[in-house]
């Protein structure tokens, strides 16, 4: 079931119903609807999952029991080895049987033998990256004696499941979602403004911003042949400000239900392309992720604290492991390594953790230096999502190799500005005051959390963004994280 469809548009309203004015005397009832609300908005997609989703459930369930009653380190190494042999078993199944397959075929064929190939014509279960991730947070938390497990399986079915953030996060983790279930939820006023607010705005930055930059990008990426290095370049650009108002609009739309339902979920993104460098970028950039890897991967291996060999191959693991995570395809393997590379001078300089607040803090503009540091950190998030967005890597390559000796010919100039116009533009307009909108809310939970201290410009302003969503609503397309 899509956010941003005429189904979540019944659905919402139906659960928000029961749930606040049906159930919300008794909480195991309450966390009971969550559950059968989160698998009809799973099953949605493909009812033959939801056995898989149970089943991990299960797992990790009891998993976590088994945990608190044993008390040898070679029991308990055991059974979280168990957990994660299971969870990291499944995804790999579904998600990375072929590619391995695949690559042990071509690796032998290289070498003259001819090996046939087994590949499996295999669904991807749709989130199966986030839940997965999700339930081993639990496990490796009660193993670290950081967190109690649950006896109480419809509380912990109803943190796996969750059905805001169940198929593209944020990832959440046990020790700040599963005790939220455990207390008594009270309807909040303003929290539920603030989450249809947010709503609003991730509808606005999935279906205005988005997806009419995915029509130009896919149109340039799928024919990069065709255009020069400017129109390459405004392809690439597109597509960053694709995936960013793709994926940071599921987060918005995501935490803003979860407000309507007394729930709190963890900031996804922070504005990441007002960064100043590579390493504040990855800190605004799917924080859920980058942390649970942080804490879950990257530190456990030494972190920053050992030499530099061990720093050069920590980075590498985690940006490599990070980038296999959201697909199998070697193009996101080569994104990840480009991005260690551009995160490993910092590093090595102790310079990663320089800007840790935000840009033009107090003030209305960046300095010149703040500006260069955005712009050169926009850059090379660019040039690297192109590997994220092709085909191939020959692909990508091809595509960064035109757009640069493209940039030369001048004549190309005019093809792009008419390509962009003749695409639509009142949209070009439209996405300048959401650049502006997003800069003036930098500071802010989202950018539209608070406007300003009149009512009726702010509603004004909603209802001109509901006319938006409804003009540009004819093309709906899924979300490009429910691929990972």
């Amino acid at each position: 079931m899509l956010f941003n469809s005429i189904d979540f548009a019944i659905f919402l309203p139906l659960v928000f119903i029961l749930y606040w004015f049906v159930f919300q005397k008794d909480l195991r009832t309450q966390n009971a609807l969550i559950v059968v609300a989160s698998y009809t908005f799973y099953g949605w997609w493909d009812w033959r999952f939801l056995g898989l989703i149970l089943f991990s459930s299960i797992v990790d369930y009891t998993i976590g029991l088994q945990l608190k009653n044993v008390n040898g380190i070679k029991k308990r190494k055991l059974l979280l080895w168990l957990s994660i042999v299971i969870n990291i078993g499944f995804l790999g199944f579904f998600k990375y049987f072929n590619f391995f397959v695949d690559n042990f075929v071509q690796a032998f064929s290289f070498f003259g033998y001819q090996i046939p190939s087994t590949s499996l014509n295999i669904i991807l279960p749709v989130g199966i990256s986030f839940y997965t991730f999700q339930t081993l947070s639990y496990t490796i938390d009660i193993y670290r004696k950081q967190l109690e497990p649950t006896k109480d399986f419809i509380a912990f079915t109803a943190f796996v499941s969750f059905f805001p953030q169940l198929v593209a996060g944020p990832i959440e983790r046990a020790i700040n979602l599963l005790p939220q279930f455990y207390t008594q939820r009270r309807f909040d006023y303003r929290s539920a403004v603030l989450g249809l607010r947010q709503i609003l705005w991730g509808l606005f930055k999935k279906i205005v911003i988005a997806d009419n930059c995915a029509e130009l990008a896919n149109e340039i990426f799928n024919n990069s042949s065709n255009y020069g290095g400017t129109s390459l370049l405004l392809g690439a650009v597109m597509f960053a400000f694709q995936i960013y108002g793709d994926f940071s609009g599921y987060s918005d739309i995501a935490i803003g239900t979860s407000r309507l339902f007394g729930f709190k979920l963890m900031k996804n993104f922070a504005f990441p392309y007002f960064s100043r460098d590579i390493a504040e970028f990855w800190r605004r950039w799917h924080i859920s992720l980058s942390t649970w890897f942080r804490d879950y991967l990257y530190i456990p291996l030494g972190g920053s604290r050992g030499g530099v060999i061990m720093k050069v191959r920590n980075t590498f693991v985690i940006f490599i492991v990070s980038g296999f995570w959201h697909g199998a395809n070697w193009t996101f393997i080569i994104w990840g390594f480009l991005n260690a590379l551009y995160f490993l001078p910092l590093l090595l300089r102790n310079k990663n953790r320089v800007h840790t607040g935000d840009i033009a803090e107090n003030k209305l503009l960046p300095t010149f230096k703040e500006l260069r540091g955005m712009l050169l950190t926009f850059s090379l998030t660019v040039l690297a999502w192109v590997f994220f967005r092709a085909e191939n890597i020959s692909h990508a390559i091809q595509y960064i190799m035109d757009l640069f000796t493209g940039l030369l010919k001048t004549t190309n100039y005019f093809k792009t500005f008419s390509l962009l116009f003749d695409f639509s533009p009142m949209l070009i307009l439209i996405f300048g005051i959401f650049i502006i909108i997003e800069w003036r809310g930098r500071h802010a939970e989202f950018a539209i959390y608070k406007l300003t201290n009149y009512r009726l410009l702010n509603t004004l302003f909603y209802y001109t963004i509901l006319f938006l969503l409804f003009i540009y609503s004819g093309k709906p397309q899924e979300f490009i994280y429910f691929q990972f």
